[in-house]
């Protein structure tokens, strides 16, 4: 077993009975966040490749890609002659990673929950697995300050995160990280109360009333863009699409809860404060 574990508290990662390793230095990254991560951490060009997640930064997309993280090719990583595989908990799927672990390859499995603890360890995993501890420590101390002139009062207005990525209209409710970056800012999603992403019919979504619309381009790009958004049924009935007041935010800025939570933050709170 290759599979290590990382020493969240300490920041350390190791295997039973074996010293730390030298710092890796061919990385493969199987999750958009971790990726940013290892940019934020300025060593992005220790990247031999990464999953099709992995589109910030731009740097990022011209790197080999090994398919989606989910389901990502075990010949791909391979072929790639990494010395560590950074992967996403989501990662896999299982069989993927074990047959990793059997070729020999270092696996450092890193937690995707949506929460600030989470993060602070995806942060500090990373850092331990290319011996850069410091620089995680400063990166979460920057966050901690920067995510925390959120910390004011709630917002009133209704918000929906609506998701069409599949073609179906989808509403974000709690355990997502919508909701998560949602709560941060002190918006009311009026989803809170249902689990996930939850299908949402047209008469189930004009219901709801949202006063503000949250979505991301991919969503946007799916239906054809801005207009055809609104104008879907269900959608162009509701207080927020007759008023304009929709906030279209990146899917991995908005969504990834990785290093750029703060950016990403800053630009939900003005987008659903904004008056039409």
């Amino acid at each position: 077993m290759r599979r290590l574990l990382c020493g969240l508290a300490t920041a350390l990662c190791c295997t039973a009975g074996a010293a730390p390793a030298a710092p890796a230095q061919r990385v493969v990254s199987l999750g958009g966040a971790l990726t940013e991560i290892v940019f934020a951490l300025g060593a992005g060009g220790r990247l031999v490749g990464v999953d099709s997640s992995s589109i910030y930064p731009p740097a990022a997309t011209r790197l080999p890609q090994v398919g989606y993280y989910r389901s990502f090719s075990v010949e791909g990583v391979a072929s790639l002659r990494p010395d560590l595989v950074l992967a996403s908990d989501q990662a896999g799927p299982p069989p993927a990673l074990a047959q990793l672990e059997r070729l020999g390859q270092p696996v450092v499995v890193l937690p995707s929950a949506p929460t600030l603890p989470a993060l602070d360890k995806r942060i500090a995993g990373v850092a331990a697995a290319l011996g850069l501890q410091a620089e995680g420590a400063r990166l979460n101390e920057r966050l901690r300050t920067d995510v925390a002139e959120f910390a004011q009062s709630p917002r009133h207005q209704r918000v929906l995160l609506l998701s069409s990525h599949t073609g179906k209209l989808q509403g974000a409710g709690a355990g997502t990280a919508a909701d998560a970056v949602l709560q941060l800012v002190g918006a009311t999603n009026v989803l809170a109360a249902s689990q996930g992403y939850k299908p949402l019919s047209a008469e189930a979504l004009a219901a709801l009333r949202p006063e503000v619309i949250v979505t991301t381009t991919m969503s946007i790009a799916t239906v054809g863009g801005l207009n055809a958004f609104l104008a879907q049924p269900g959608v162009a009935v509701t207080p927020a699409a007759r008023a304009g007041r929709v906030v279209v935010l990146d899917d991995l800025l908005l969504l990834g809860f990785g290093p750029r939570l703060p950016e990403a933050l800053r630009l939900l709170r003005a987008g659903i404060d904004a008056r039409p």
